[in-house]
């Protein structure tokens, strides 16, 4: 046989494999295409010909190729770290303050439908929520108060992404830095409040002492044996502390309850 026969045999076998060769092709990018798998922390929310047809997951399933197209939504919870903010607090002190903000999607058709990005968008309603709350607030309650700052900023920052399908569950302040002479000054305040209390807190034993001796002198006045015996026992006591001779002058009345009084001649 020769050589330009077999070579015309070989291109007509060619010819007639390739339409099947470009079905198989077809077929497997067709199911490629349909086949969607999306993991247990994701959704996957569908659009048809630019509308919105639904929101599908977790798993295996299938959408019509070249027609629907799928965007992937994590439902996991997301950190997101509010930078640093310089801010002027209530009372006209420059601070820079930080924070922390954690948060989910709870309705992926509307994180993906109402905003363009829903992480950014998110990041910049917390900074200006940072900055109008902290401005709102002075020093002391910035400093003290954190927990009830905090509170608002969640509460704030939830309100204006829930038409976004997010829920925010925390926002924390992280640090607050306020200049050097500030903090000097809060030093100065600090020591000054506790040697208040200290002096306080001397003042108010004082008072108690002083009560608790008027009343036992009160007590000791209705019964001249008990300052009698109270004498000897102070007497006792120091002879017992110091091994040295000590000579006190005893008034004559302290032995009068010992004797037998005798009636006027």
């Amino acid at each position: 046989m020769a050589k330009g026969e077999i070579l015309e045999k070989e291109v007509k076998k060619m010819i007639y494999i390739s339409p099947l060769f470009i079905l198989i092709v077809f077929g497997i990018i067709l199911v490629s295409s349909a086949v969607r798998v999306v993991n247990e922390y994701e959704r996957g929310v569908i659009f048809r010909l630019g509308r919105l047809a639904g929101v599908k997951g977790p798993g295996l399933f299938l959408i019509v190729p070249f027609i629907d197209r799928m965007v992937k939504v994590s439902l996991r919870t997301t950190v997101l770290d509010v930078p640093v903010q310089e801010v002027i607090s209530k009372d006209n002190v420059p601070v820079k303050v930080n924070a922390v903000c954690y948060f989910r999607v709870l309705d992926p058709a509307k994180a993906i439908v109402e905003i363009e990005n829903y992480i950014y968008g998110t990041s910049q309603i917390a900074q200006t929520t940072l900055r109008s709350v902290v401005g709102q607030a002075e020093l002391d309650e910035l400093l003290s108060e954190r927990e009830k700052i905090n509170l608002r900023l969640q509460q704030i920052v939830d309100q204006a992404t829930d038409p976004w399908g997010i829920k925010v569950s925390i926002v924390e302040i992280k640090d607050v830095q306020i200049p050097e002479q500030m903090q000097r000054a809060i030093a100065s305040q600090a020591e000054a409040e506790r040697n208040r209390r200290a002096k306080i807190i001397n003042a108010e034993g004082e008072y108690q002492a002083a009560e608790k001796l008027s009343q036992a002198a009160e007590i000791i006045s209705k019964n001249p044996t008990a300052l009698q015996l109270r004498y000897l026992q102070t007497v006792a006591e120091i002879a017992t502390e110091k091994a040295s001779t000590t000579i006190f002058p005893v008034p004559i009345e302290l032995f009068r309850a010992f004797f037998p009084q005798r009636g006027k001649e």
